[in-house]
This record gives structure tokens, sequence and C-alpha cells, in this order.
């Protein structure tokens, strides 16, 4: 009988994440930062994720775009279950999950013949050649002409001195019986113990001695699906160009914004190698040895159609964007690959400023001038730089809010339950951005709280308080497990007021909070 896994572990689940890559406001804007027109607001788009896991990202991203059909795969029936579970509860009609494998996938009825955009989030790497040519395969037959492609995987030369303490790891666990996160465990001790009694190749290669401290650090179930699978390949940038290149794909740039700031990553000597590389693909394997890169977040096209020079900065002019994250006051200094870029408060601060009233258009922001006497070619760096930085993100136009919210809202809520017994889902909807929004776990219980007519800090803390202890759980302070609800419930009231303080007002403008949006509602109404 064939191993329905195929050599990927399944008797671990995977990790709750989003990633902001996989939202199409994110990879509209990586589009027209690097120059090309995307098409990615068009109505009736449909999206497909390969390998989506948990399939918590295919459903916030359902919630927030709901414009949008998404078909979302995975071969693993306990992720597929919980994916479908998780919308209905949030009442979702435009996601659609299937539990199949690559290789035939394509047979699922009820799948569109073409897609705008197929995402993969850690798969590739993760996964056989065979696996990998299914992929291919797929994407050739699936993806519309000007569709995109999103994909992510290691990468050489920054997995090379690291590649034989994975297999160390491996082949520790496979020789023991017995729970994969007990194997897991005993394995990373014997690689603990390896280092520690001085083994040649650590003492020769810190950067698998760095490596190992930080996997110390990871649950189970990360560690499990990033080093125990059967598959596990990195690659160097041009061998995925040429995988892709059968699907007539090219490549546009990557998915993280400061990766398209050069001076942000590279000092001058190495910006001029990359300029004196005239050939894209070979362009981008000199980056990879200049930073010794170890994962890429590479956006293909099935023919890219470049923006005139005055259409580009029309395309930029016309882009709502949202604050996301509050500074605080003085410089922002951005720490990237291992260089630090920092933008003064007179640059920054009047544009976030304005940005703290609600979602702009560049062009709006400019008309109030918020930008002083800064040229176009400083402001798209800035910009560029603060919405990889994660302050600012790029968003959906204000036409269809009320029914983005209310998807939001109820998907939200979904998960804010959720967390009332565990902590696995981190994110909620933003109806304004079309992506997700990181909140822990007492974040959104303090804002179902507040839904649920509690007025105060104070309050949200009580019911908090009422959900925590029937489950036995205490909090921490200075290293130290509080006993007493007294104890708890002062640390509750503390990060309550704090939250309120420093957070809801942003919650607020991203449409993050669970109570019905009342103004949107009467909008539609009156629209009706």
């Amino acid at each position: 009988m064939t191993d329905w896994t195929s050599g990927y572990v399944a008797d671990i689940d995977y990790t709750h994440d989003f990633f902001r890559e996989l939202a199409p406001t994110h990879l509209g804007f990586c589009a027209l930062s690097q120059g090309h027109d995307h098409g990615l607001n068009r109505p009736g788009m449909t999206y497909c994720e390969l390998g989506c896991g948990q399939g918590f990202s295919a459903n916030l991203l359902a919630a927030a775009n709901p414009h949008v059909e998404f078909h979302a795969m995975d071969f693993n029936p306990a992720h597929m279950v919980g994916a479908a579970n998780l919308a209905q509860d949030a009442e979702l009609e435009n996601v659609h999950f299937y539990e199949r494998s690559f290789e035939d996938f394509g047979d699922a009825p009820g799948l569109p013949q073409e897609f705008d955009v197929i995402a993969l989030h850690g798969v590739y790497s993760w996964v056989s050649k065979e696996h990998q040519q299914h992929i291919t395969d797929f994407i050739s037959k699936r993806l519309k002409s000007g569709g995109m492609v999103y994909i992510s995987y290691n990468t050489l030369p920054g997995w090379a001195p690291v590649m034989p303490l994975r297999r160390v790891l491996t082949n520790r666990a496979d020789q023991s019986a017995g729970p994969l996160d007990q194997r897991i465990k005993e394995a990373m001790e014997y690689a603990q113990q390896l280092e520690q009694s001085g083994a040649g190749y650590f003492a020769g290669n810190p950067a698998a001695a760095k490596r190992l401290e930080q996997m110390k650090s990871k649950p189970a179930n990360y560690l499990a699906h990033e080093y125990f699978n059967k598959d596990w390949t990195p690659f160097h940038f041009e061998d995925v160009a040429a995988d892709l290149s059968q699907a007539k794909l090219s490549f546009l740039g990557s998915a993280e914004p400061r990766d398209h700031v050069d001076d942000a990553s590279f000092p001058p000597e190495q910006q001029a190698l990359i300029q004196a590389e005239s050939d894209p693909v070979q362009r981008q394997s000199l980056r990879d040895v200049l930073l010794n890169e170890q994962f890429r977040t590479d956006v293909f096209m099935k023919g890219k159609l470049q923006h005139t020079p005055r259409g580009a900065i029309a395309a930029w002019f016309a882009t709502p964007l949202a604050l996301t994250r509050q500074p605080s006051s003085g410089p922002i200094t951005l720490s990237w690959r291992g260089r630090d870029t920092v933008i003064e408060q007179e640059q920054f601060g009047p544009a976030l400023k304005a940005l703290e009233q609600g979602p702009m258009t560049v062009r709006a922001l400019l008309e109030q001038g918020v930008f002083g006497e800064m040229p176009w070619g400083d402001i798209s760096r800035m910009l560029t730089l603060l919405i990889g930085e994660g302050y600012l993100a790029a968003s959906l136009s204000p036409e269809g809010l009320a029914e983005r919210a209310e998807r939001c809202r109820a998907f939200n809520t979904a998960v804010a339950k959720r967390s009332e017994e565990s902590e696995s889902l981190q994110f909620f909807a933003s109806p304004v951005t079309g992506g997700g929004i990181a909140l822990n776990r007492f974040e959104q219980l303090f804002l179902l709280a507040r839904s649920e007519g509690r007025k105060t800090p104070g309050d949200w803390a009580d019911l908090v308080w009422q959900i925590l202890a029937p489950q036995g759980q205490r909090l921490q302070k200075d290293g130290r497990v509080l006993e007493t609800a007294e104890e708890n419930l002062a640390v509750l009231r503390v990060r309550a007021t704090a939250f309120a303080a420093r957070r809801l007002a942003l919650c607020e403008s991203l449409g993050l909070t669970l109570e019905p949006d009342e103004e949107a509602a009467q909008s539609s109404s009156a629209a009706a």
C-alpha cells in the first residue's frame, strides 16, 4: 500500500499561521513597487493556495476579500476538516477546501479552469521532485495569462552549512520509535551532545551551532514540518526559475518590500556588483551569494506587463495606504539584512499622523502636503520601507467596505471564541487592508469582552479571568507563575489598560473590533 503522506510529516499538525505575502493587496503592492501592472483589482478574481496547511490564511483572506473566490488544498484530512469547520463558523461562502494531493488536485470537481493567483508558502522545498513537477504542471495548466504565482522556499548558499545538521537530526529520529515529538526531542538532545563534545563539524561551522541554539526555542510542530520531512531541498534561485519557466513564468520580484530597496540591504560596493549584472536570473543568484540567503519569497508572473513611467506613478497615486503599527517618538531605525536604515521623524511623521484618521491614497497624502519638499523617488522609497517594516499596508478600495467589515466581524468573532480555549490563532482579518493583523490571545479576548458589553478595561480583564481560571491557567510575571486570583487580575487589568491606550484606536481604524459596524450598515441601507 502506498504511503498517503509521501514522506511528509502528518502525525503532528502544522501551525495556524498567517503570512502577509499571501494577501492579494500585498502581492499587488510588490508588483507595483517593481513597476508592473498586476491586474489584481478586477472583479471575479480567483485565487488558489497549494498546500494550505491548516487553511487559516485562506479563511482569513476569504473573510477580508469577499470579492475573491478562494480555493485551497492540502493532503492532510485533519487540516481540511479544521479549515472547513472554521469557514462554517465564520459563515464564509467564498472559500473552498480540497483534501487532495498535488497529483490529483486538478481533477477536483468544481475547481475553476483558471486562476489569477496561485500561491504556495513553505511547500516547494519540502516535497519530492515528483510533486514539484505536479505543482509546475498545475500552474502551467491553470494560471491565467497575466496571472501571478507566489512561492517561498529554502535557499542556497545560506542553508549549505546546516544541511549536515538536518541529516544528523533526521537519522537520529528515524532510529527511534514512538511519537514524533518525543523522537524530535531526543534527536535535539543528541545533536546538543555532539556540539558539547567538541565535534569538528560544529567547531568549523558556527552557523550550524547558531541554528541548533535557535531550534531549542521552537515548538515541536514547527520543527517537525521544517526539518523532519523525508524531502527537504534548499534551492539555488536559478533552479526554481528554470522549473517555473516550464509554465511560462518569469521573475517579477520579491514579496518582501524591503528587498526592493537595494541600499537597505547592500553597501555601495555590492550595489555596484548587482547593477553590473545584466542577466536578471544571475542577478538574483548574485544577491543570494552576497546575502548568504536562506529563504526566498518570490513573485513570478505569466506575462509581465510593465507600466509606462507615467502609468507607474499614477498606480502609486491610486494606492490606498493604512496605518498598521504605531511608531514610537523619534526616528525609525529599520534593521534589515544586517544594515540599519534611519528614517527621520520629520520625513514619516506627518504621513503617519494623517493616516491615524483612516486609510488614504498616496494622492490624498500628497495633496495634504505631508511629504514636504521630498522628491518622488524618496517618497516611494520611504513608503516601500515602511510597508516592509509593517508600519503601513497597501489597502483595499473603500467601495465594498461594509460587506467586508461584516464578513471580517463574523470571522474574527469565530477566532476570538476559539481563543477562549487556546492561543493557536493569532490574527484577525482586516476589511481595510484585505490581510491579517496580529493580535495575541489576550487582545482578542479583550475585544470579545468589549463586544459583549463590557465597558472598561477592568471589565475586560474580569471576563478574561473568568475564562482562564476554570481552565487552571495562570499568568506569569518576572518569571514567576501567579497563583492568586488577585495577582492574575492585577496583571490582566494592566494589560487591558495598556491595550486600550495603545492599540484599541488602531484596531478600530483597521476594522478589527467585533461590534457590528452601525455606520457602515446605515450607509449600505441608504445606498440600497
